[in-house]
């Protein structure tokens, strides 16, 4: 895992897009951060063997495809699975049929969108946190 790469966050709200890249803003971490609004567009750019993320980030409910089809096409697809990049649902939802189904298609971790700005910001740096301290192949070779 490369901790100084891209977070890359697969979002179609733009409310929520905006709010993310305040929070993200506000934790002053150095990492680029890439919005993917249309998920149809994730694949092809994490493809990108110049692309080295350091975690990806994405929602469940958007149009075209789903963060959980999403997440299947991304573990189908061996270059970008073999980049071994932690995948984080984030959403509004915190229905046990979506916890449930995210761990099932391999998902790091989930989370649940928080509307108070503070609270929301600490989800967030404890997730970069944690993932910064994590040993994965890529950051133990």
């Amino acid at each position: 895992m490369r901790t100084k790469g891209e977070i890359i966050i697969i979002e179609d709200d733009q409310d929520d897009i905006a709010l993310l890249g305040d929070i993200f803003k506000s934790l002053g971490y150095t990492n680029k951060i890439t919005f993917i609004k249309d998920p149809m567009n994730a694949v092809p750019y994490l493809s990108n063997h110049e692309v080295k993320p350091f975690i990806i980030i994405s929602d469940i409910n958007m149009p075209k495809m789903s963060g959980f089809e999403l997440r299947e096409e991304i573990l189908s697809n061996r270059e970008i699975s073999e980049k071994c990049v932690p995948y984080i649902f984030l959403s509004t939802s915190k229905s046990p049929e979506n916890v449930l189904r995210a761990y099932g298609c391999h998902a790091q971790g989930y989370f649940k969108k928080e509307n108070d700005f503070a609270v929301f910001r600490t989800v967030i740096q404890n997730i970069v946190e944690y993932w910064r301290t994590s040993l994965t192949p890529t950051n133990t070779l």
